[in-house]
């Protein structure tokens, strides 16, 4: 009998064994099978004749059970299993087993395997206690290493392993569907080989080999992927917008009061280029909080709208849309203030669309943005509803990515009959950011250099559960920055009040506001606990305000600003901060982006650990925005070593974005890239990491390039066009084309 990749393992193997796969690991065909590999390999070490046996070794022997017998232990619950094992040389071993019900139907009399373990001594006799036990089957090799795999339960490994060996001596060589040329060039063994060798190596070097073929498939069927779909968008493409003279980018240049950093005026030129080809944009724009990203997606919009076209603005929460809004008619000037009376010759119209604004205003809005009045249009997800379109929609912005869901960033981009050009700013990419940048989805340009004029950012962890006198000098900080003459934002990660007491859903608003793509009140959060003990609820807004009012910031005037105010709460609240009427901010994640108030020098951020790098980044940006130094002051309870701590002691060792991106990657992984998870441990991609093999898959992404340019659908390469289908399927295929 032989198989190939896509036979089903009830043809194959026992039912049972079968549906055991399919129920628990979700392994249904031998290519998932042969596709499950070893998560680690145990060396046996060299085998021992039983009678050169000493105590003390750890040692490896294939012996045959001449007797097994249970008996219940005598001091303590339990069975214990007595064995006397026998090998080819005629030594004698015992081996004892304790609590052996899932053991004692596999070591029965005659029964051959490989014990190993240390070597003791009972009374005078040699023997090993609760060894390893792998059965063999009669003529079987004994090869050198142990296959352990991902397992569940009631599937342990040593099952997975023996069906893993009945499919490969069944199975015929697979079609191989690198080309020669690459695996030549890249020195790889071929696909069969590499299958058979990662499951069952003969030495250290075979699996190592077979792994690096392996990640070869995975990264080449990701990038064939990128390619494809990059191709495809030339079917779709996008409206060119080339730059012209004499138009609204022109006089917005010519009356910025400050130059453009070096930087700025690189990442501009890129844009600019990407806008006047009729391929459709796709670039992120990294820069550092406080960079200029705001002129920059500025300087783009402006070039499609001398295009005759409109630009559309996507950021996560009204305070940043309306802050959004204000600052780009500010930047703007007569030229944002079209139909108005000091209004520029040829100046346009900044409109704001999110969900809470009066029907009447709402009714303006969406009219300004299908007439075309509006050649700017800001907004929150109240953008991406079905009734709102636009006269020509040439470009969108996204601010602070990582807030939106996958689907959610595209569903502008499927409007009108040309795709829009695409923008993407983030300060801090997130891992799925980072990880889609280097599998090639992106176009990526960085600003590394701040504008003139930013202050340096002392931030320091305040070990509250450790030292309380520290978090008394708090408060006295903040006293120093306001006697100075500045302002102060204390952050809490929920709004609480008597939402949480009444015992209702506990603050609908944080679980939008609060990056879910970060740790904060997730699993990670209890890592910095002590094991068994419950955590305090984290602090709350509507609860600390209060508080300081009344205790160690009193005296000082406190605003208050969460998600759960009405909108026009919240513009006065930050109208008041920003005028210096507010010496003390107390407010959610709300202010995490976007909020920009020079006077602003202090930060204070309670039980820091309950948020992930990102957004601590964002939040320490808020401050030292203008000429004065600012001070972060990240405080909480986690004890030193625990991964809470590390997290907030990274946090406090740079002050670079891009470093801070690669330290959030390296400690929540690059999530699932060929899905809409955005974070965590769980990859779509079996071996394929970015954190190792960034060189694979920068090289991949070359020969795929080359690839489809020649066979744009891979018609005259139909085994790469199924190691796509394979790899990343049609329906993840959707999620790698969408940032």
């Amino acid at each position: 009998m032989s198989i190939d990749l896509g036979t089903r393992l009830p043809d194959v193997l026992g039912k049972r064994s079968a549906d055991a796969l399919a129920n628990k690991l979700d392994l249904h065909t031998v290519g998932d099978l042969v596709r499950h590999y070893p998560r680690r390999y145990v060396p046996r070490g060299a085998l021992t004749p039983i009678a050169e046996l000493t105590v003390g070794e750890h040692a490896t022997v294939v012996a045959r059970v001449e007797k097994a017998t249970v008996r219940p232990m005598r001091n303590r619950p339990g069975r214990l299993m007595n064995v006397v094992l026998r090998d080819d040389r005629g030594g004698r071993l015992s081996c004892t087993f304790f609590n052996p019900h899932k053991l004692a139907h596999l070591i029965t009399p005659g029964r051959r395997a490989l014990f190993a373990g240390k070597v003791s001594r009972f009374r005078t006799e040699l023997q090993l206690t609760h060894p390893e036990f792998d059965p063999l089957e009669e003529g079987e090799d004994i090869r050198p290493f142990v296959s352990v795999y991902p397992a569940a339960e009631k599937l342990g490994s040593a099952v997975i392993a023996r069906c893993v060996r009945h499919v490969l001596d069944l199975l015929d060589d697979p079609a191989d569907p690198l080309p020669g040329y690459l695996r030549r060039a890249e020195r790889l063994p071929e696909l069969g080989r590499a299958l058979r060798r990662i499951h069952l190596p003969e030495t250290e070097a075979e699996y190592r080999a077979a792994r690096a073929r392996l990640v070869w498939d995975e990264a080449l069927g990701v990038q064939l992927a990128l390619a494809l779909r990059r191709q495809q968008s030339l079917e779709r493409p996008a409206a060119a917008c080339p730059a012209t003279s004499g138009g609204l980018l022109d006089e917005f240049d010519a009356a910025l009061p400050f130059p453009l950093t070096e930087g700025q005026q690189q990442v501009g030129a890129e844009i600019a280029a990407d806008l006047a080809r009729e391929l459709p944009m796709n670039r992120l724009v990294q820069g550092d909080v406080g960079a200029g990203k705001t002129v920059v997606a500025l300087r783009a919009m402006l070039q499609v709208l001398d295009g005759g076209r409109q630009a559309a603005m996507l950021a996560p929460t009204e305070v940043l849309a309306a802050q959004h809004a204000r600052s780009l008619r500010a930047l703007l000037g007569p030229l944002g203030r079209a139909g108005e009376l000091d209004s520029a010759e040829q100046a346009t119209r900044v409109t704001l669309l999110t969900g809470s604004l009066s029907t009447t205003a709402r009714r303006q809005a969406l009219l300004d943005a299908r007439s075309g009045a509006a050649g700017i249009v800001v907004g929150t997800h109240a953008l991406i509803q079905d009734q709102v379109e636009f006269a020509d929609l040439g470009l969108v912005v996204v601010d602070e990515q990582h807030r939106f869901g996958v689907e959610q960033r595209d569903v502008l981009r499927g409007r009108g009959e040309r795709t829009p050009h695409l923008l993407v700013m983030t300060a801090t990419p997130i891992p799925r950011t980072v990880a889609m940048t280097v599998y090639g989805d992106l176009e990526v340009s960085a600003l590394r250099e701040l504008p003139r004029g930013r202050s340096p950012i002392g931030t320091t962890v305040v070990p509250a559960g450790e030292k309380p006198a520290w978090l008394q000098r708090v408060w006295q900080r903040i006293h120093e920055e306001v006697a100075a003459g500045h302002q102060v934002f204390v952050v809490c990660p929920r709004v609480g009040g008597d939402a949480a007491r009444k015992g209702g859903a506990p603050d609908d608003e944080d679980a939008e506001l609060i990056d879910l793509t970060d740790p904060d009140l997730g699993a990670d959060a209890d890592d910095g606990a002590d094991d068994g003990a419950v955590r305090r609820p984290p602090h709350a807004v509507l609860d600390v305000a209060p508080g300081l009012a009344e205790g160690p910031l009193a005296g000082l005037r406190l605003g208050v600003l969460h998600g759960k105010l009405p909108p026009e709460d919240k513009d006065t609240v930050m109208r008041s901060f920003d005028a210096g009427e507010l010496d003390v901010l107390v407010a959610t994640t709300v202010i995490e982006v976007g909020v920009d108030v020079p006077n602003a020098t202090g930060m204070v951020i309670l039980d820091a650990d309950r948020f992930g790098l990102s957004q601590l980044h964002q939040l320490r940006g808020r401050v030292g925005r203008g000429s004065a130094p600012g001070v972060c002051l990240l405080v909480t309870d986690a004890p030193a070593g625990t991964r809470a701590r590390e997290r907030l002691d990274a946090v406090a060792s740079t002050t670079d974005g891009f470093e801070l991106a690669r330290l959030d990657l390296e400690l929540r992984r690059e999530g699932d890239v060929l899905g809409a998870m955005q974070a965590g441990r769980r990859s779509g991609l079996r071996l394929l990491s970015l954190l190792h093999h960034e060189e694979i898959i920068s090289t991949a992404r070359g020969y795929a390039s080359d690839i489809v340019a020649q066979d744009p659908g891979l018609a005259g390469h139909p085994d790469l066009r199924g190691l796509v289908d394979e790899i990343v399927g049609e329906s993840q295929a959707e999620y790698l084309s969408k940032v």
